[in-house]
């Protein structure tokens, strides 16, 4: 378990390299659904998510000698973008695996920032490779989601949440793997008690939800959803225990769902936010979050790498929100 002294101590590790990120209040979805309604825009981070926090975090924690060894990952690409952006931060060499049908505009990002890309099979089969190339080369492996110096650096915007609006009462927030969520829970709720805390998963990628049902960590043969930032196939085993001690519920969210909320936050919060950073704002709209009247609640867009072609492949998905 990761301790909310961690959290504190992550917040001085990236202090002046990650910036803090802003919230916007949405007074028309707000509305809708009853409640004053706030956006954590993550989307503004460097690289245009949340992952650098837990990356640089992980890295300044890590010894010259490892760092030399280089590092390895795998991503569908948010991770992948902020790993690489950490690495050249220290100096480290760092190749990340992708699924063949990853992003490209993730892929070439990740090169921009230094990585070697290496794009191979589904994700299941990325995680494969890149344990073969641990084993072959040496490298450190970096986990996406499942590290406590990681989920610790995710946590300080869960600091951020309650410094920026201190009278929340829900905050509801994308999960992958649970990194994100894991810190944002711990920190929110060593500062508020009694806050609520939801994730939110896609039905094609429900691996924390099916954890939960059963008990234990699941791995997922296969996942299918348009959130590929949420693709995660399996939970962490440091994710599922924190999520089952801190958060109040997981809630999923169907595709067309999700794409409804991609066109509600950028039409009515002016925000370009991609599938998995929309997703928890997808879920409140869809009713799948269970908020009183008057709550003051807190979405995370946890980012905004969004391809023109996959946007407008989500423009002409299902119009359930707007109908």
């Amino acid at each position: 378990m990761v301790e909310f002294s961690q959290i504190l101590d992550a917040r001085e590790t990236i202090a002046g390299s990650v910036p803090e990120t802003p919230v916007f209040s949405s007074t028309q979805l707000g509305e809708r659904l009853g409640v004053s309604l706030w956006l954590k825009a993550e989307l503004f981070q460097k690289t245009g998510s949340f992952k650098p926090r837990g990356a640089l975090n992980r890295l300044r924690n890590t010894s010259r000698a490892d760092l030399d060894r280089g590092l390895i990952t795998v991503s569908a690409g948010n991770h992948a973008q902020g790993l690489a952006w950490a690495a050249r931060m220290v100096g480290a060499a760092c190749t990340v695996v992708m699924p063949a049908r990853a992003s490209q505009t993730k892929a070439a990002a990740a090169r921009g920032y230094g990585a070697e890309v290496v794009l191979h099979g589904t994700i299941a089969e990325a995680f494969a490779m890149a344990a073969e190339l641990q084993r072959e080369k040496g490298y450190l492996l970096v986990h996406a989601f499942d590290d406590p110096l990681i989920i610790a650096g995710q946590g300080t915007i869960g600091l951020e949440i309650v410094e920026q609006v201190p009278e929340v009462d829900v905050i509801v927030c994308p999960i992958g793997g649970g990194g994100l969520i894991s810190g944002i829970a711990l920190a929110a709720k060593s500062l508020i008690p009694h806050i609520r805390v939801y994730g939110v998963e896609p039905e094609g990628a429900s691996a924390l939800r099916q954890s939960w049902d059963r008990g234990e960590v699941v791995h997922l043969e296969a996942v299918n959803t348009i959130a590929d930032g949420l693709a995660a196939p399996m939970a962490g085993q440091i994710t599922y225990p924190m999520t089952r001690k801190y958060l109040d519920d997981i809630a999923l969210v169907s595709d067309d769902e999700i794409a409804a909320g991609v066109r509600a936050v950028m039409a009515y919060a002016k925000l370009y936010a991609e599938p998995a950073g929309a997703a928890a704002t997808a879920a409140l709209l869809a009713g799948r979050i269970p908020v009183k009247p008057g709550e003051t609640v807190v979405s995370v867009v946890s980012g905004g790498n969004l391809d023109f072609d996959k946007l407008q492949s989500i423009l002409s998905m299902g119009k359930a929100f707007e109908e």
